[in-house]
């Protein structure tokens, strides 16, 4: 039986459909994540599990049982569920132990400082429940507001934008730590996020959300690797868009060369059965080009981005058309520069081309940048 399973959930403001028909279902002691950008309706849906929202139609069910129904809604404080929030929300006049305390509702007062040591050692705060948050850093006080969720022993916590005010640095070691957390405490979670980057760190699942719909339910692995659209594909992780044409079910040909798929082919023709050069879009991601100095094939350095152990390439090739590569920083090569590339495609990702007009698109961008060929 699925911990949490959602099934056709609407959700409206007014005339404006936020949640349109979203189902999934999440096991016990799984990590998901509702990840994708403003607007998209993640919050709101996250707001509908925890009981703040009504559901238009649908059904909610928490182990099993019914919470969320048109005409019916379980009260938020009856779910037993855990809500860490974007803000942080805790008392600055209460302690940290008080404010974990203060999640243990009527637990008996002998068992309550018991409880808080236990968490304030799983959160690797121990020694500091007599500091107020003032006093603590803001990764620090993120973990005592998880603590306070935990406190209860609640049936799901929900995490909402819950590293969004930290730095980039901190939101990525806070993100494996909060996960490290809630698998030792065997808890189900539900994690909403606009960051790729927190999703791929701390779900086991991620829904890839837009216009109010799952576009993708899948590992994060599959999300890179296997988008199931052009949204998740241009959302999750960085690429290139490069026109290719279907030589047979299971090849393709772009002007790097000629790859070979695992899986057939489509495009907008129907490949495979008409007979003719069908035009595709080819994802390319920056690991798929690999720099080679004994390649013959050559395309010229036009940007670069120092990332520490790698370095990303924009690099043109000979038709214009520009592609980006992953590349270990000790090869530090100038703007203007030709250096030798090959492909190493494990995954081949095509899209459906409506014309032979093709473009090439840098994807994982907030504005796509388009190169007209």
């Amino acid at each position: 039986m699925a911990h949490l399973e959602l099934q056709d959930i609407k959700q409206s403001y007014g005339k404006n459909l936020v949640v349109d028909g979203v189902s999934f279902r999440v096991d016990t002691g799984n990590i998901a994540c509702l990840l994708g950008p403003s607007g998209c309706g993640k919050t709101t849906l996250l707001r509908c599990i925890a009981g703040f929202e009504p559901v238009a139609a649908g059904e909610i069910r928490l182990e099993g049982q019914s919470v969320s129904r048109p005409g019916y809604s379980l009260a938020p404080e009856k779910r037993r569920i855990g809500m860490v929030f974007q803000d942080y929300a805790l008392f600055p006049h209460l302690t940290i132990a008080g404010n974990i305390a203060f999640g243990l509702g009527a637990t008996r007062d002998a068992e309550r400082p018991v409880r808080v040591a236990q968490l304030l050692e799983t959160v690797g705060l121990a020694g500091q429940g007599e500091k107020y948050p003032h006093e603590l850093s803001g990764g620090q006080q993120q973990r005592v507001a998880l603590a306070r969720a935990l406190a209860p022993k609640p049936e799901l916590i929900l995490l909402d934008e819950p590293f969004s005010n930290l730095d980039v640095d901190l939101r990525e070691r806070l993100s494996h730590e909060v996960r490290e957390i809630l698998k030792r405490e065997g808890m189900t979670a539900i994690l909403v996020t606009h960051d790729q980057n927190e999703a791929f760190a701390m779900a086991d699942e991620i829904g890839v959300m837009d216009g109010g719909r799952i576009q993708q339910w899948d590992t994060p692995y599959n999300l890179y690797h296997q988008p199931a659209n052009r949204f998740v594909a241009d959302f999750v992780g960085q690429g290139v868009f490069l026109p290719g044409e279907v030589i047979s079910q299971y090849e393709v040909e772009v002007e790097l060369g000629r790859l070979h798929s695992a899986l057939p082919l489509e495009c907008s023709e129907g490949c495979g059965t008409c007979g003719k050069v069908c035009g595709v879009e080819v994802l390319l991601r920056p690991d798929d080009i690999v720099h080679d100095d004994r390649s013959t094939l050559q395309a010229e350095v036009v940007h670069k981005a120092f990332r520490g152990a790698d370095i990303l390439y924009t690099l043109k090739l000979v038709s214009g058309q520009r592609v980006l590569s992953l590349v270990p920083s000790h090869h530090n090569h100038a703007l203007g520069e030709k250096i030798g590339i090959r492909l190493d495609v494990d995954h081949v990702v095509t899209f459906k081309t409506p014309t032979r007009s093709y473009k090439a698109v840098i994807a994982g961008d907030t504005q796509p940048i388009i190169f007209a060929s």
